[in-house]
């Protein structure tokens, strides 16, 4: 079959490749060389799919349902095969191949219901299935782990940030503080756990060995903080809309740090970091509309 890349693939490719980056015109001699090499029949590729991968419903040779996922280096795929072998099984999909199987940047997967996440949920039940997934993610990384730090991934963040707010002066001050949070809560020890990296509703898919199971990471360790982060700007659009959208997420805030012993403080520095790294990035490449929502959101914090 032709394996046409989705449109939410393209527009994100052309918004984040790096000039030169061919990969999505290697894209279907890939994919098809993938599917022959494994004897796969191919169902249908995923639409919308994911920003950064071609994720493709496949049947294996034994007639068994899985997933082939196929990413650009840039997106880490064997950072991502590393953390789900990690796992297990245990929160997370489960790999279906791994070792000397294993083909760089092509990742078979098990199959959930990927038209099903925890997002179609009622708001309060979605946040209270998805942190619970979360937690079940949070354990001590392999020794000699391969994972960026969670100062590593910031680090480099904390220079467009700089760079987007010397361009932008409406930014600039939410940019310092955020970069403020930043080395405030880098400044002592903290945990060291392997983390999704990217967690949020979207990210939860339903399964059939679990109710609710996670994919998409892009591993990284550091503190539980971190992680929660991003979920709690989920449906951002939502609370923006809402008179009392401020003071639904201090509550967002509080609830979510209770629920998984976490610092409150702590997540409230690593949501505003987060939130403005991601609306400064999106503003850099056009998405204006995301942006300021963002931004909007971060200055409640």
């Amino acid at each position: 079959m032709a394996f046409e890349p989705p449109r939410r693939l393209v527009r994100a490719f052309g918004e984040t490749a790096p000039e030169g980056d061919d990969w999505l015109a290697t894209l279907p001699e890939v994919a098809e060389r993938a599917v022959a090499r494994r004897g796969l029949t191919v169902e249908r590729v995923q639409v919308p799919g994911g920003r950064g991968s071609l994720v493709v419903l496949v049947r294996t040779a034994e007639g068994v349902s899985a997933v082939l996922k196929l990413a650009p280096r840039r997106a880490r795929p064997e950072s991502e095969r590393a953390a789900l072998v990690h796992w297990g099984g245990r929160g997370a999909v489960q790999v279906r191949e791994e070792g000397a199987e294993a083909e760089e940047g092509v990742l078979l997967l098990e199959r959930l219901h990927p038209d099903v996440s925890v997002r179609s949920l009622p708001e309060a039940k979605a946040l209270l299935e998805a942190a619970g997934t979360l937690r079940r993610l949070w354990v001590e990384p392999p020794a000699s782990h391969p994972f960026e730090t969670v100062a590593e991934r910031t680090g480099r963040q904390a220079e467009a940030m700089r760079a987007g707010a010397a361009a932008d002066a409406e930014v600039a001050p939410l940019v310092d503080a955020a970069l403020a949070a930043r080395a405030e809560l880098l400044g002592g020890p903290s945990e060291q756990r392997l983390l999704h990296g990217t967690f949020r509703q979207s990210k939860v898919l339903a399964g059939d060995r679990m109710p609710w199971l996670a994919v998409g990471p892009d591993p990284v360790v550091g503190e539980s903080a971190f992680d929660l982060a991003r979920l709690v700007r989920d449906r951002v659009e939502d609370l923006i809309a809402q008179p009392s959208g401020a003071s639904t997420t201090r509550r967002r805030i509080k609830r979510l740090a209770e629920s998984l012993e976490v610092d409150q403080e702590r997540l409230r520095g690593w949501t505003l970091f987060r939130a403005v790294e991601s609306g400064v990035r999106a503003r850099r490449v056009g998405r204006e509309r995301d942006a300021e929502l963002l931004l909007e959101f971060a200055g409640w914090l």
